[in-house]
C-alpha cells in the first residue's frame, strides 16, 4: 500500500470550504512531482510618526523612560528601558539601530520627513516636491509576480495626504504615493473575497474603459501646451500602473482566494477602539502573509503633523491626542507619557512579531518570522528632529540577519543625547556635531538579504556592516 498521501484538488477543496482556517502548502495537495519550494521571503515596515522620547541624561525620566537601551560592553550587551521592555521575551529575534538617518532630509523639521522615511529622497520642507521610489516597491516589483497581490498598503488615515503630509509610505517608480488602505473590511475583501463570474466582468469592463481613456489621451496630447503634457504624462504613468494591475488581476482572476479564519478580525474595528483597530490590522498582514497573498506590507499608523485618526490610538492606555504627547514633555510626566504610548506601539508590533514566529513557514523551512523582515521605526527622534531614526528590526533569520543585538553606527552619540531634551520647534534647526550613517546602507543590505541585485539605494552604494 502506498504511502503516499492522496492526490486532492486544492481548488475544488477550496471552493467547498466558505470561511474557514488559513490553509498552509499541505503535501495532500500536491502532485507527485511537486517539489518544495524556496522559503519565500517578506518584507514588512512599520511607521509611527512623531518620534519617541529622548529626555536628557540629567533628567530623572532618562533612566526609564528614554527610547534607546543603555548599551553594555558589547552588541549584545544592553538594557531595555521600560519604554522597550515589553520585547524583552523577543529579545534574540529583534535589532535595534541608532546612528541612521536619511542625509538629503536631516535639515527638515520632522511634521514634513514621513514622505521620505522608505524613499531617502529629497524631498525637502518647503517649495517643490519630488520622491522617489520606497523600498517595498523595489522589493514588490522584484517578488510581485509570485503572489495575488504585489503589495498591500495600509495606513490608520487612508489615502495618500499632501507632500509632506503623507498618509502612505508606498511610492511607485515616478515617486507617486500609493494610496494606503485603512478600514479593515476594505483590506479583507482585497485580499480574501471574490465574485466569480461577476470579478470577470468588472474586469473586462475595467479593460475596455482603460482602452478608450488611453486613445482619448494620445489624442488630446496634440493639442496641450509643454506644461500641460507634463500633467498629461503623469496622468498616463498612472494609467500604465493600472494597465499592471489589470493584467495581473486577469492572470489570477481562476485562481481561488485562499479561506481564513477570522476568529481574530474585528472587521468593523476603526481607531476610536484603538486596541482592536491595531489587532486587527496586524492580523490582516499576518493572514497576507501566511497565505501567500503577498509578500510584501507597509503600515503607517497616522501622519506627522496633524489630527485625525491616529491621533485616537494612545486612547488605547488612556492618555490624550498622539501628536500632543511629544509637545508636552515638561509638563509632570510628560516623559512618561509619551514612553507609555511608545510602549505601547512596540508591545502591538511584538505581539505580530511573536504571532509570527509562533507559525510553523507554510511554504518552506523554519517559522515565518525566519523569513520575514519586519521593520518598525519612525523619521524622527526627540522632538520632530529628523536625525537618530528610532528604528527596531525584527526577523530574517533565514536571510542572514544575525538578532539579539543593539547596532550603534555614527560617532559622537553614544548616549543618544544629540538632541536630546528638546522641547520646542526652535531645536530642530540646531547644529548636532555627531555623525550618522546614511539609512540607505541598510536598505542596500535589507534588499540584498531579499534576493534583490543591488548595490546602490537612493543614491548611495553598497550596505551596512555589522548588520
Amino acid at each position: 500500500m502506498s504511502s503516499k498521501p492522496h492526490a486532492i484538488d486544492r481548488r475544488r477543496f477550496l471552493q467547498g470550504t466558505g470561511i474557514a482556517l488559513a490553509l498552509p502548502r499541505l503535501e495532500s495537495f500536491a502532485s507527485d512531482s511537486a517539489t518544495p519550494s524556496e522559503n519565500p521571503r517578506r518584507f514588512v515596515s512599520v511607521y509611527h510618526p512623531d518620534g519617541v522620547g529622548l529626555p536628557l541624561k540629567n533628567d530623572p525620566a532618562w533612566t526609564d523612560w528614554s527610547w534607546f537601551p543603555r548599551p553594555g560592553e558589547g552588541e549584545r550587551d544592553f538594557q531595555l528601558t521600560k519604554v522597550l521592555d515589553v520585547l524583552e521575551p523577543l529579545r534574540n529575534d529583534i535589532t535595534i539601530y541608532s546612528g541612521l538617518s536619511h542625509p538629503a532630509v536631516r535639515q527638515v523639521h520632522g511634521h514634513s520627513n514621513a514622505d521620505q522615511y522608505l524613499t531617502g529622497a529629497a524631498t525637502g520642507g518647503h517649495g517643490a516636491y519630488k520622491n522617489s521610489i520606497s523600498l517595498d516597491q523595489v522589493y514588490a516589483a522584484h517578488i510581485g509576480d509570485f503572489t495575488r497581490h504585489a503589495s498591500i498598503v495600509m495606513s490608520t488615515n487612508g489615502g495618500v495626504g499632501g507632500p509632506r503630509g503623507a498618509q502612505t509610505q508606498s511610492f511607485n517608480r515616478e515617486g507617486r504615493p500609493i494610496p494606503a488602505m485603512n478600514r479593515p473590511k476594505q483590506i479583507f475583501d482585497m485580499l480574501f473575497v471574490t465574485s466569480g463570474k461577476d470579478a470577470a466582468a468588472r474586469l473586462a469592463r475595467s479593460k475596455s474603459s482603460l482602452d478608450v481613456l488611453i486613445s482619448q489621451s494620445r489624442s488630446l496630447g496634440r493639442k496641450l501646451s509643454a506644461r500641460d503634457k507634463q500633467t498629461l504624462q503623469q496622468y498616463l504613468d498612472a494609467v500604465r500602473d493600472t494597465e499592471i494591475k489589470l493584467a495581473k488581476a486577469q492572470k489570477w482572476i481562476d485562481t481561488p482566494v485562499p479561506t481564513v479564519d477570522t476568529s481574530n478580525l474585528k472587521l468593523d474595528a476603526d481607531p476610536k477602539e484603538a486596541r482592536m483597530y491595531f489587532q486587527t490590522m496586524y492580523e490582516l498582514i499576518y493572514l497576507a502573509f501566511l497565505s501567500d497573498s503577498t509578500r510584501v506590507a507597509t503600515f503607517q499608523l497616522g501622519r506627522e503633523n496633524g489630527e485625525g485618526p491616529h491621533d485616537l490610538l494612545s486612547k488605547a492606555v488612556g492618555l490624550g491626542g498622539a501628536h500632543g504627547l511629544t509637545h508636552s514633555v515638561k509638563k509632570p510626566n510628560g516623559w512618561q507619557n509619551l514612553g507609555t504610548y511608545n510602549r505601547y506601539q512596540a508591545m502591538e508590533f511584538g505581539k505580530f512579531i511573536q504571532r509570527l514566529k509562533d507559525t510553523p513557514e507554510p511554504n518552506g523551512s523554519g517559522n515565518m518570522l525566519d523569513n520575514t523582515f519586519a521593520m518598525h521605526g519612525s523619521a524622527s527622534s526627540s522632538f520632530h528632529l529628523s536625525r537618530n531614526y528610532p528604528i527596531i528590526s525584527a526577523g530574517g533569520k533565514n536571510l542572514g540577519f544575525d538578532n539579539g543585538r543593539y547596532l550603534k553606527f555614527g560617532s559622537g552619540n553614544e548616549d543618544n543625547q544629540a538632541g536630546a531634551g528638546i522641547v520646542t520647534d526652535a531645536g530642530w534647526r540646531g547644529k548636532i556635531e555627531a555623525e550618522e550613517l546614511p539609512l540607505a546602507k541598510l536598505f542596500v543590505t535589507v534588499l540584498q538579504r531579499l534576493g534583490v541585485e543591488t548595490d546602490r539605494f537612493a543614491g548611495y552604494t553598497g550596505g551596512l556592516d555589522r548588520v
